[in-house]
């Protein structure tokens, strides 16, 4: 809202006719005040508004945090799940007294660990690699 300096005397100069000498400088301090309360109530309209946006993203970005959290906590789980197996096979090769050594290297903990991150992705692989087949014989523990 601008006003050119001639469009201001003009108003001025109306107001002073209309108003009156007496009265003018009460209606100019009446709005003045009428002005700066509205001025107070749009800036406090802005600031609820970017408070309530601050609001909606926080909320936003906690939905996404959780999300991720639930689905590093499921990879956890299942990678925890794999090696518990993976121990089971090998309580069970010693348990039997097979001879011949078992051999299980961290290539073969990486890649079930891998199996088991792209399962929970949606992507399908098989459920035993070939490095992960337990042999009937005692254990060696390769790194």
């Amino acid at each position: 809202m601008g006003f050119d300096l001639s469009e201001l005397m003009m108003i001025m100069v109306v107001a002073l006719i209309v108003i009156g000498p007496e009265r003018l400088p009460k209606v100019a301090r009446t709005m003045g005040l009428l002005y700066g309360r509205a001025q107070r109530y749009v800036n406090g309209v802005k600031a609820d508004i970017t408070r309530d946006l601050a609001v909606e993203e926080y909320r936003q970005l906690q939905q996404k945090i959780q999300a991720e959290a639930q689905a590093l906590q499921q990879t956890v789980q299942q990678t925890g799940q794999t090696v518990d197996q993976q121990v089971q096979k090998l309580n069970r090769a010693v348990a039997n007294n097979v001879s011949g050594p078992i051999t299980v290297t961290a290539q073969t903990l990486n890649e079930e660990q891998s199996r088991v991150s792209s399962q929970s992705l949606g992507t399908e692989q098989p459920l035993v690699s070939e490095h992960s087949s337990v042999a009937e014989s005692p254990v060696q523990v390769k790194s």
